[in-house]
C-alpha cells in the first residue's frame, strides 16, 4: 500500500485558469445534483400517479421538515469544507485526513444517537405544526419516521461528497451519486408500485429505498477512504477519539451554517403554515411540492453546484495566498448560473403545464396555482443563482456568519413579515399570489445582500487553525499591533491582507 507521502492533491485548482478550475469542480456536482433532482422527481411522478396530489404533498411536507434536521447536522460539512479546502490548498494531507475523521465521528454519534430517535418520537408533532391537511399527514408520518430512522446514510453521503468536493476531487462524489440513484430508482420502481411477493408500499415505499439506498451508498463510500480510492484517507489505526481541535473548528465554521439552513427551512415550514390557511390548502400545498421542491430544483441543481465548486475554490486559493482568484472565481461562477437560470425560467414560463403533467397533476385548481407559482419563480432563479454563489465564496473562506444573518433576514424576515402583512390586510386570508411574492422578494434581499458582504472583502483575513495550541502573549506592544495574516503573503497580496481585520468571525 502507497505511503502518506503518495497523498496528492489537484494543483490545478490554485494555479490554472479559474473557468476551466471551477467548470472542473461544477460540472460534475452540477451532474450530481440533477440526478438527485431527478431521483425526487421520480418520487413525487410515481406518488403522483400511485397515489394522487395527497402522496405529493406528504412528500413535500415530510422532506421540509427532514431538511431542518439534516440541514442543521450536515453544517459540520461546512466547517469540514472550509477546513479541507483551506489544507489542501496548502497542501497538508494530514489535517485534511484529521479533519474528514473527526466529522464521520461526529456524524455517526449525532446521526444514530440524536436524529433518529428524535424523528421518530417528533414526526406527529412536526407535521402538526406546518398545518398539514389530515389526509396529507397520514401519508406523511410513516414517510417522515423511516426517513429520520435512515438519516445516517443520507449523512454519510453529505459528508463524503463535501470532503471530496474541497479535497478538490468532484467525480468520486458523482460516481456515488449515480450508484444512489440508480439503487434509489430500482427500490422505488419495486417498492411504491409493488412487485411480485411485493406489496404496493406508496409514500412508505419511496422512504424506504431512499433510506436502503443511502445507506448502503455510504458505506460503499467510507470503504473507499479507509482504502485511498480518494484524496482523503482514513486508516484503520486512527482512534475514535474525539480530537477537541478539530471538532471545535468543524462547529465554530459549521454552527453558523446549520442555524442558516434551519432558519431557511423553518421560513419554508411557516410559509407551508400559509399555504395550508389558503382556499384550496391541499392543491396549493401539492403545486407548491412539485412547484417549489421540484421543477425550481432545475435552477438550483446548477447553483447549489456552482456554490459547492465556488467554496472549494475560494478556500484552496486563500490557503494558497491567492485572494485576487477567490473574487474571480466568484464572477466567473455567476455568469455561468445566470445563462443557465435564464434557460430555465423560459420553460417555466413557455410550458409549465407540460411539466406538472410529467408528475401527473391534472386537476384544474392545482394546474392554476401552480402554473402561477412558476412565472415568479422563472425570475426568482436569477437571483437566487447569484445570492448563492457569493454565499459559496464566503462560507469557503471561512466567513459562515454572514451568509446566516442574511438567511435570517431573506428568508424569515422579509417573506413571513409580508405574509402576515397581506393576510391583516386581506382580512384574515391569503390568495396564492401573496405567498409567491413574498418569496420573490425574499431571494431578492438574499442577493443583494450577499453580493454586498462579499465585495466588502472581510473574508480575506480569516485564519483556520486545528492545532490544539495557544500562542504566548506578545511580549512587545509593536507585536500586539502587528495583524496576522490568515495566509504567508508577499508584496500587493500582503498589502491586501493588512487593509482588513486579521479574523473576521
Amino acid at each position: 500500500m502507497a505511503g502518506p507521502s503518495a497523498q496528492r492533491f489537484d494543483r490545478r485548482i490554485v494555479e490554472g485558469a479559474l473557468p476551466a478550475a471551477v467548470w472542473h469542480l461544477a460540472w460534475p456536482s452540477i451532474l450530481q445534483n440533477m440526478l438527485g433532482g431527478l431521483q425526487g422527481m421520480l418520487d413525487q411522478a410515481m406518488i403522483g400517479h400511485a397515489v394522487g396530489y395527497r402522496g405529493n404533498a406528504a412528500i413535500g411536507v415530510s422532506w421540509q421538515i427532514f431538511l431542518v434536521v439534516v440541514v442543521f447536522i450536515s453544517s459540520l460539512y461546512t466547517g469540514m469544507g472550509v477546513l479541507v479546502s483551506r489544507f489542501a490548498g496548502a497542501g497538508d494531507p494530514d489535517k485534511v485526513n484529521r479533519t474528514v475523521y473527526q466529522a464521520f465521528l461526529t456524524s455517526l454519534l449525532l446521526g444514530i444517537g440524536v436524529m433518529a430517535p428524535f424523528g421518530y418520537f417528533a414526526s406527529p408533532y412536526l407535521l402538526r405544526l406546518v398545518n398539514a391537511a389530515p389526509e396529507v399527514q397520514a401519508e406523511a408520518l410513516p414517510y417522515l419516521r423511516i426517513m429520520f430512522f435512515g438519516g445516517t446514510g443520507t449523512l454519510m453521503f453529505f459528508m463524503i461528497g463535501g470532503a471530496m468536493r474541497a479535497a478538490g476531487d468532484a467525480k468520486t462524489p458523482l460516481r456515488l451519486g449515480i450508484l444512489l440513484s440508480a439503487m434509489h430508482v430500482v427500490f422505488n420502481f419495486v417498492l411504491i408500485r409493488g412487485m411480485g411477493p411485493i406489496p404496493a408500499l406508496g409514500t412508505r415505499g419511496a422512504a424506504i429505498g431512499d433510506a436502503l439506498s443511502s445507506v448502503i451508498v455510504g458505506g460503499v463510500g467510507i470503504w473507499m477512504l479507509f482504502n485511498h480510492k480518494t484524496p482523503v484517507w482514513f486508516s484503520r489505526s486512527m482512534s475514535f477519539k474525539p480530537d477537541l481541535a478539530v471538532i471545535r473548528s468543524l462547529f465554530r465554521f459549521g454552527l453558523p451554517t446549520g442555524f442558516q439552513g434551519v432558519a431557511m427551512n423553518i421560513g419554508g415550514v411557516l410559509m407551508l403554515r400559509f399555504i395550508g390557511s389558503l382556499e384550496h390548502s391541499a392543491a396549493a400545498q401539492g403545486a407548491y411540492s412539485v412547484g417549489y421542491n421540484q421543477l425550481f430544483t432545475l435552477i438550483t441543481w446548477t447553483s447549489v453546484g456552482l456554490m459547492g465548486a465556488t467554496a472549494a475554490v475560494a478556500g484552496q486559493n486563500l490557503g494558497a495566498g491567492k485572494p485576487d482568484r477567490v473574487t474571480h472565481a466568484v464572477s466567473v461562477s455567476s455568469g455561468i448560473g445566470l445563462a443557465i437560470a435564464t434557460g430555465v425560467g423560459l420553460l417555466f414560463w413557455l410550458m409549465p403545464g407540460t411539466l406538472f403533467g410529467l408528475f401527473g397533476l391534472t386537476d384544474p385548481i392545482v394546474l392554476q396555482i401552480g402554473v402561477q407559482l412558476l412565472h415568479f419563480l422563472a425570475i426568482s432563479g436569477l437571483f437566487v443563482t447569484v445570492a448563492l454563489v457569493h454565499t459559496g465564496g464566503l462560507q469557503g473562506t471561512g466567513d459562515t456568519r454572514s451568509p446566516f444573518y442574511i438567511s435570517i433576514v431573506s428568508q424569515l424576515g422579509v417573506p413571513l413579515t409580508l405574509c402576515f402583512a397581506m393576510e391583516q390586510m386581506r382580512g384574515g386570508s391569503l390568495i396564492p399570489s401573496d405567498i409567491w411574492t413574498a418569496i420573490l422578494l425574499g431571494h431578492i434581499t438574499r442577493c443583494a445582500l450577499s453580493v454586498l458582504r462579499f465585495r466588502q472583502g472581510k473574508w480575506i483575513g480569516i485564519a483556520v487553525n486545528i492545532d490544539d495550541t495557544r500562542p504566548a502573549p506578545p511580549t512587545s506592544a509593536p507585536a500586539a499591533c502587528e495583524p496576522e495574516p490568515a495566509f504567508s503573503t508577499h508584496g500587493k497580496e500582503r498589502q491586501a491582507a493588512r487593509a482588513v481585520p486579521p479574523r473576521y468571525q
